[in-house]
C-alpha cells in the first residue's frame, strides 16, 4: 500500500515537473496590410524578453513560449511596429501598415547597431516608403524626394549642356557634393559630370539620382545629420539610403503617360517588377523600366536682336558686310532693323528660335536584388544598369550670328532655299550608370560579420548635333563627337557588429579605389575654332587618373537605461593623394515617458575629399563674357599654369563641424511631431571660380602671355577658398490612420525646412589675384551658394484611403530665391515664393487592376518672370523668361498624367 501510494505521488510530481518545462508553440503569418503580401524577415518577439524569431519567405513564423497569454511585438523595417495580445495557441495573421514618416517606423541608417524607430533614433531620419513616394505625383526619384523631403532640393535645368540631363540635387542646400548616397547600405558611385554651367551646384559633382528606377525601390531612408564618422567622405549634409525591393511573390506592371497643359513634354513609361522565391529562405526581385519624355519650351521673346546683332558694330563691321542677311526678300537687313526686330525672320521667330525647357530623353533600367540564407548567415547581391539617351539645346545661332557665314558656299547648314534661317545646335548625351554589390553575412556566436564588394561606374558620352565648325567651311561636319567623361569606383567593406544586453558595438574597414577618365573628341570638334556651342575635348585634356583610400571606424551605442542612450563613432581615413583625416561624432537621446517621444542631440566633425573631377577637369567652351563670345579654358588643379604661375595650391579636404538638437513627441495616438535644429560649419570649401579675363592679369605676368598666345581670353579653376555656415530647422508633423468610418482612413503630414547659408569672412584667393584686385568669386557666384535654393520650403499633404479609392492632395511651398548680378546690384532680383498643388486619384477596378490620374501643379503656377529683360547676364538678351541660374521648381507649368497598375 505504501509502495503504491509512493509511486502515485512520484508520477504526480513527474507530470508536474514536465509541465514546468512544457512550452506552447505559437505560429502565424506577417503580411502587408495594403496588399496582403508576406513580409520576409519581420521580427516577432515576446515583449520585454530576448525570445524572438524572424519570418520566412512566406511570412510565417514559429515561436516557443512558456505560457500564454503573452504580448508579441511585431516589427519590420519601414513599417509601424505592432503589439499583439495572444491568449490562445491558434495560428494568427498580423497585418503591418507602412509607416510613411511616422515615428514608429524602424530604420537602419544612422547606426551600425540594431534597428531603431524614428522616434527612438538619436538623430533625425525620414523613412519614406515607395507608396508615399508615388503619392508625390512625381516620376523620377530625385523629384519624388524634392516634393516629400523639404530639406532636399532638385530642379530641372535647361540650356546647360550635360547638366540639364542630371539636375543637381542636394540636402540642406549644401551642394550636391556633400550628400552621400547608399544603395542597401553600400556606397553608390558619383556621376562623371561636373556641373560647370550657370546652375545651382556649379563646380560640384553629385550622384545620378535618375539612375535608380522607382519601381525597384521599397523605401528611402534620409539621415538629416552629418555622418562622416560612420560613412566617410561626402556625408556632411546627410545620407540617403535607397532600399531595394526584396519581396518574393509580387508581380507588378505599371504603365503611364502624360502631357503638359501646353501640349508639350509628352511622356510615356512602363515598368515591371517580379519576385521569386529562391530555396527555402531566399528571394530574387527583378525590375525592368522604360521612360520617355519630350522636351518642353518656355523661351522668352527678345523682340530685337536679343543678343548678338550689335556685336558687328562693336568692331565697326556693318552687318551688310557679314553675309547679306535679308530683312525681307531682296532687301539686305541693317543693324538698326535687326535691333528693332524689323525683319521677316524675327517676326516669324519672336523667340529667336530658342528652346528653353526640360530636355527630351529615353531611359532604360534593369535592377535585381537577391539574398539567400545559409547555415551561418546570408549571401546577398544586388545591382542595376541604367541607360539614358537625351537631347537638350544650346543657344540658337540666329542668321546674323557673328562669325558664322550665311551662304551655301561656306555653311553646310544653309539649305539654299530662300532666306538663311540660322540653326539650333543640340547637345546630346548618352549616359550609362551601373552598380553591383555582392556580400556575405557570417554569424559567428553573437557576432555579425558583413564582407562585401561594390563596383559602380557612370559615363557620359556627348554628341554635338546640327552645328558646324566654321573653320572647315562647307566641308564641316554637322555632327561631332566632342569626347566624354567616366567615373567609377571599387569598394570593399568589412563591417562587424555585436549587440550586447545594452550595448551595440561595431567596427569595420573600407578600402576604395576611384578612377576618373577624360576622353578626347574627334579632331573636327576642337581644331580651327571648334564646333559651335561646345568645342570638343582635346588630346591635351585626355587623362585617366585614379586614387585609393582606406578607412577604419568604430562605433558604440550604449543604453544606459531603458530611456537614456549615448553613442559615438570615430573614423580614420587615408587618401593616396592628400593624406589623412579623422572624423568623430557623439550623440545622446532621452526618451520621454513610455513611447511618447525623445530629446536628442549630436555633435561631430566631417570632411569631404576633393573629387577627382575637381582635381583633373580641363576643357574649353564657347561662352558669353561681358557680351562677347570667347574661348574659355578650365585649367585643372595639377596644371603648371595654375599651380606654378598663378600660385593656386593643391586641393585639400573640406572640414566640417556639425551640431544638431531636436525633440520628437507623440501628441496622441498616430499624431507625432519632430523638430530638429542644425548648425553646420564647412571650412575650405572647394569652389569653381568665376570667369577671369586674361587681360585683367597684371602686365609682366608670364601666364598672361601664354594664355593669350593660346587664344584663351578667359579661364576658371578650382580652389579651396570658401568658409560657410548653414543653420536651419526641420519640422515634421505626422497624423496617420485617422479613422473616418468603415474602410476610410486619412493621413495628414506637414513637413517644413527653413535654411540659411552665410559666407564667413573673405574669399581666400591666391596672392596673384589679391595683388591685382581681381575677384575670383563674384556676387553672382556667392549668391549661387547662399540664395539659389529656397530659404523656406514646406509640404502639406493629405491622403484619403477608402475601400477601392484613394486621393492625395499635396501643397508644396517653395520659398524665395535671389539672383545677384555679377557687378550691378541694381539688377539683382528676388523671385517670390510659390505654392504648387498636386492631386493624385486612384481607383481599384479589380483585385488586379488599378488606375491613377495625376495633376501636377494643377493651378499652373510659374516662377516670377525676369524683370531686367534684355540684359545679357540676367536673361541672355530676353531669351529666358523665367529664372535659370537660380531655381525653385522649374518652369514647366501644369502636367496631367494617367496610369494603370496590374498586380498578379
Amino acid at each position: 500500500m505504501k509502495l503504491k501510494t509512493t509511486l502515485i505521488l512520484l508520477f504526480i510530481i513527474l507530470i508536474s515537473g514536465l509541465q514546468l518545462f512544457a512550452q506552447v508553440s505559437l505560429k502565424g503569418q506577417i503580411i502587408d496590410n495594403n496588399n496582403n503580401e508576406p513580409l520576409i524577415g519581420a521580427s516577432v518577439s515576446i515583449k520585454n524578453t530576448t525570445n524572438g524569431s524572424a519570418t520566412a519567405m512566406d511570412g510565417t513564423f514559429s515561436l516557443e513560449v512558456e505560457k500564454i497569454p503573452v504580448t508579441l511585438v511585431v516589427s519590420y523595417i519601414g513599417y509601424q511596429t505592432k503589439e499583439v495580445e495572444i491568449s490562445t495557441a491558434t495560428p494568427i495573421v498580423v497585418k503591418l501598415s507602412m509607416a510613411s514618416t511616422s515615428l514608429e517606423a524602424l530604420v537602419v541608417i544612422g547606426s551600425r547597431g540594431r534597428a531603431r524607430t524614428v522616434l527612438a533614433s538619436p538623430v533625425p531620419i525620414d523613412n519614406i516608403n515607395i507608396a508615399e513616394l508615388r503619392n508625390s505625383g512625381q516620376t523620377s526619384l530625385d523629384q519624388m524626394l524634392a516634393f516629400k523631403v523639404p530639406s532636399y532640393n532638385s530642379t530641372n535645368q535647361t540650356v546647360s549642356d550635360a547638366t540639364a540631363h542630371f539636375d543637381p540635387s542636394e540636402l540642406r542646400n549644401l551642394g550636391p557634393s556633400r550628400t552621400l548616397v547608399l544603395i542597401n547600405g553600400k556606397r553608390k558611385n558619383q556621376s562623371a559630370q561636373v556641373y560647370v554651367n550657370e546652375t545651382p551646384g556649379r563646380g560640384e559633382v553629385g550622384t545620378d539620382m535618375k539612375s535608380v528606377p522607382a519601381s525597384a525601390i521599397e523605401r528611402v531612408e534620409v539621415l538629416r545629420d552629418g555622418a562622416s564618422a560612420q560613412y566617410g567622405s561626402d556625408a556632411i549634409a546627410g545620407v540617403i539610403n535607397i532600399i531595394l525591393k526584396k519581396r518574393a511573390n509580387d508581380f507588378e506592371i505599371n504603365l503611364a503617360t502624360g502631357v503638359t497643359s501646353k501640349g508639350d513634354g509628352f511622356t510615356y513609361s512602363g515598368d515591371i517588377n517580379k519576385g521569386y522565391k529562391v530555396g527555402k529562405n531566399g528571394f530574387l526581385n527583378l525590375t525592368g523600366s522604360f521612360y520617355h519624355q519630350d522636351f518642353t519650351n518656355r523661351a522668352g521673346e527678345p523682340g530685337g536682336d536679343g543678343l548678338f546683332g550689335f556685336l558687328y558694330d562693336v568692331g565697326a563691321i556693318p552687318i551688310e558686310a557679314a553675309g547679306g542677311f535679308e530683312a525681307s526678300p531682296g532687301n539686305i537687313a541693317t543693324s538698326a532693323q535687326i535691333r528693332s526686330g524689323n525683319t521677316d525672320w524675327q517676326r516669324e521667330n519672336p523667340a529667336l528660335g530658342m528652346i528653353v525647357g526640360q530636355p527630351s530623353y529615353d531611359k532604360y533600367s534593369a535592377f535585381a536584388n537577391f539574398a539567400v540564407e545559409h547555415g551561418s548567415g546570408e549571401f546577398y547581391a544586388n545591382g542595376g544598369y541604367t541607360k539614358r539617351n537625351g537631347t537638350s539645346f544650346a543657344l540658337y545661332r540666329v542668321p546674323w550670328w557673328p562669325g558664322i557665314p550665311n551662304d551655301a558656299a561656306s555653311n553646310p547648314l544653309y539649305d539654299g532655299n530662300g532666306t538663311y534661317q540660322g540653326f539650333q545646335p543640340t547637345f546630346e548625351t548618352s549616359i550609362s550608370d551601373w552598380v553591383l554589390t555582392a556580400g556575405n553575412i557570417f554569424n559567428v556566436d553573437d557576432w555579425s560579420i558583413d564582407v562585401s564588394a561594390t563596383s559602380g561606374k557612370n559615363s557620359v558620352d556627348y554628341t554635338i548635333g546640327n552645328t558646324i565648325n566654321t573653320g572647315y567651311g562647307a566641308n564641316s561636319p554637322t555632327s561631332f563627337n566632342p569626347g566624354g567623361y567616366s567615373f567609377g569606383h571599387l569598394v570593399g567593406n568589412i563591417d562587424v557588429q555585436r549587440t550586447f544586453n545594452k550595448i551595440d558595438f561595431s567596427f569595420g574597414l573600407e578600402a576604395r579605389n576611384e578612377v576618373y577618365e577624360v576622353i578626347a573628341g574627334q579632331e573636327e570638334s576642337y581644331l580651327n575654332g571648334g564646333a559651335q556651342s561646345f568645342p570638343g575635348l582635346q588630346p591635351a585634356n585626355e587623362l585617366k587618373e585614379n586614387r585609393s583610400n582606406i578607412g577604419v571606424y568604430t562605433g558604440i551605442d550604449y543604453d544606459i537605461s531603458e530611456s537614456f542612450l549615448v553613442g559615438g563613432a570615430i573614423r580614420l581615413e587615408n587618401y593616396s593623394d592628400f593624406g589623412s583625416n579623422v572624423s568623430w561624432k557623439i550623440n545622446a537621446r532621452q526618451l520621454l515617458g513610455k513611447d511618447k517621444g525623445a530629446i536628442r542631440a549630436s555633435m561631430g566633425t566631417g570632411f569631404r575629399a576633393p573629387s577627382l573631377h575637381q582635381i583633373y577637369l580641363s576643357n574649353v567652351q564657347t561662352l558669353v563674357v561681358d557680351g562677347n563670345l570667347q574661348q574659355e579654358g578650365t585649367f585643372n588643379n595639377v596644371d603648371p599654369v595654375i599651380r606654378d604661375l598663378l600660385g593656386v595650391p593643391a586641393l585639400n579636404a573640406e572640414k566640417a563641424m556639425n551640431f544638431s538638437a531636436g525633440i520628437t513627441y507623440k501628441l496622441i495616438k498616430n499624431l507625432s511631431i519632430a523638430i530638429d535644429y542644425y548648425n553646420i560649419k564647412v571650412d575650405n570649401r572647394v569652389l569653381f571660380s568665376n570667369q577671369i579675363s586674361t587681360g585683367s592679369l597684371p602686365d609682366g605676368n608670364a601666364v598672361k602671355a601664354n594664355l593669350q598666345n593660346s587664344g584663351v581670353e578667359a579661364f576658371k579653376f578650382f580652389v579651396n577658398a570658401l568658409d560657410t555656415r548653414t543653420t536651419g530647422l526641420d519640422v515634421v508633423l505626422s497624423y496617420n490612420n485617422i479613422n473616418l468610418g468603415t474602410n476610410k482612413d486619412l493621413d495628414i503630414i506637414l513637413a517644413l525646412n527653413t535654411n540659411k547659408t552665410a559666407i564667413l569672412g573673405e574669399i581666400n584667393a591666391p596672392k596673384v589675384f589679391q595683388d591685382a584686385g581681381i575677384e575670383i568669386f563674384n556676387r553672382e557666384e556667392k549668391a549661387r551658394v547662399t540664395s539659389a535654393r529656397p530659404d523656406l520650403k514646406f509640404n502639406f499633404g493629405m491622403n484619403l484611403t477608402m475601400k477601392d479609392f484613394n486621393a492625395s492632395l499635396n501643397n508644396t511651398y517653395f520659398g524665395a530665391v535671389t539672383w545677384q548680378h555679377p557687378s550691378n546690384e541694381t539688377l539683382d532680383q528676388t523671385f517670390t515664393g510659390k505654392v504648387l498643388t498636386d492631386l493624385i486619384l486612384g481607383y481599384r477596378i479589380s483585385e488586379k487592376i488599378r488606375i491613377n490620374i495625376t495633376a501636377n501643379n494643377i493651378l499652373n503656377v510659374y516662377p516670377d518672370v525676369i524683370e531686367a529683360q534684355g540684359d545679357l547676364d540676367t536673361d541672355l538678351g530676353g531669351r529666358f523668361k523665367y529664372p535659370w541660374e537660380v531655381n525653385q521648381f522649374g518652369f514647366m507649368g501644369a502636367m496631367y498624367k494617367i496610369g494603370v497598375n496590374f498586380k498578379f
